[in-house]
């Protein structure tokens, strides 16, 4: 059988998007339950095909041609399984994010408009590493009514075939052609170029490969780069819960792009502070860096000009000594990726000045920088982690998939009458209601 190109596989996902838009919520949610049911009855089959990815990339890894981090990221495991499958039960739980009446408003007597939510349309995504993320992003996407075109890492080519086709085959009663897959570099290049067929895109990777997505394409991007994240340490801290959150932000699961790679603290604590830190950092492998006023108080090594904007993905970690809560906003403003930053501080003044400052997508006061996740906010899952500004920012969910329409209802009414001088003057009040198929709320 001849595999389709490209462009028939747009063509497909664009046919379906059309009918899925319309799908009854309640058949969504039960092919969504019938994934996660799949996933887990497909337990050896998935495995099996992972095992063989992951050795390929052990192999890679021993030529230093892969990091740790994305063998860590690749590997799956019955555990890990069992919670991708959860998350897609979550996903079906979440309210249905379509035909929210999202604002409603009378023009005029009889004359009511309504701001529905609706989907997107066709999404394409490129990602990573992690085959997990095919499933999320595929659960998303049929929560939301979307059709959804995805390419995955060649690192992980067979464990995202295996579970492509799992998704696919439990999701038989969804319109045929909502999830596609594609596999080639010149299948990403030519779906590039379909700006009249592709409604967004979502990749997700280094800030070099979003970028080249944003610059061959003239499709919305809605990117997903790196995290730089920081964890700062004020003169107010308490700094027990200081260690604790620096610790688990840290260490709890390095490979991840919510994971702190910067460790910022004042100047009138970190003498008290960073030895004690540091011993317990120690103790769990990490390798740290920190600028000259660090390694005067610990011994360090000493941190390079590109280590503060570097995304390790690893057991490493920048340190540096700061002197105000001014100077530690500048350090997260010049070096972060907009992702999620931390302040500790008992001081709720200093935290709302941190957290109005610090232009991240996700800003923190007294808790990790790993709750950065859509999860954790309770949307379900999440396609990614957007650092830019607009149409979705920070965990994008059900919500970031959506956009919306304009319905309006009348009686006859001609914009003939509201010209001139004698015109009827429109009311242009909002109200309390949600639209219903040829009714108004009024009668």
């Amino acid at each position: 059988m001849t595999e389709p190109t490209t462009d028939e596989t747009v063509e497909a996902a664009n046919t379906a998007a059309l009918r899925l838009a319309n799908q009854p919520a309640a058949e969504r949610d039960a092919a969504l339950r019938a994934v996660a049911d799949a996933i887990e009855a497909n337990e050896d089959r998935i495995l099996a095909a992972n095992e063989d990815d992951v050795a390929d990339a052990e192999a890679l890894l021993a030529a230093g041609e892969y990091s740790r981090a994305l063998v860590d990221r690749l590997t799956l495991s019955p555990s890990k399984l069992e919670s991708i499958a959860e998350m897609v039960r979550s996903v079906a739980d979440q309210d249905d994010p379509l035909g929210r009446t999202l604002a409603a408003r009378q023009l005029d007597d009889g004359l009511e408009l309504y701001k529905l939510s609706v989907p997107i349309g066709v999404v394409g995504t490129v990602f990573e590493s992690r085959p997990d993320a095919l499933v999320q992003i595929a659960a998303l996407s049929l929560k939301s009514g979307n059709s959804v075109i995805l390419k995955g890492g060649s690192e992980a080519s067979r464990s995202n075939r295996v579970l492509y086709d799992v998704v696919r085959e439990a999701a038989t009663a969804m319109p045929d052609g909502w999830v596609q897959l594609i596999e080639a570099r010149e299948d990403v290049d030519r779906l590039l170029e379909m700006d009249d067929a592709v409604d967004l895109l979502m990749p997700r990777g280094s800030s070099e490969f979003v970028r080249y997505v944003q610059d061959n394409t003239s499709i919305p991007v809605l990117g997903h780069t790196e995290g730089v994240c920081h964890v700062y340490v004020d003169e107010a801290a308490d700094l027990e819960m200081a260690e604790a959150i620096a610790f688990d932000a840290k260490v709890q699961y390095p490979a991840v792009c919510n994971a702190v790679e910067t460790l910022l603290v004042d100047a009138d604590v970190a003498e008290s502070f960073l030895p004690g830190m540091v011993e317990r950092y120690r103790a769990a492998g990490v390798d740290l860096r920190g600028d000259e006023r660090t390694r005067g108080i610990v011994d360090v090594d000493a941190a390079t000009e590109a280590d503060w904007s570097t995304e390790y993905g690893d057991l490493v970690l920048s340190v540096a000594v700061v002197d105000s809560l001014p100077d530690a906003v500048d350090h997260v403003n010049s070096h972060g990726s907009k992702h999620t930053d931390a302040i500790v501080t008992e001081d709720p003044d200093r935290a709302a000045t941190f957290m109005r400052g610090i232009d991240s997508a996700s800003v923190f006061h007294n808790a990790s920088t790993r709750f950065s996740d859509g999860y954790r906010f309770g949307l379900g899952a999440e396609v990614g982690i957007s650092t830019g500004k607009t149409h979705a920012r920070g965990p994008v969910g059900l919500d970031g998939l959506t956009t919306y329409k304009y319905y309006l209802e009348g009686s006859g009414q001609l914009v003939d009458s509201y010209a001139g001088e004698d015109a009827t003057p429109f009311t242009h009040e909002e109200f309390d209601g949600e639209w219903t198929p040829g009714r108004r709320s009024t009668e």
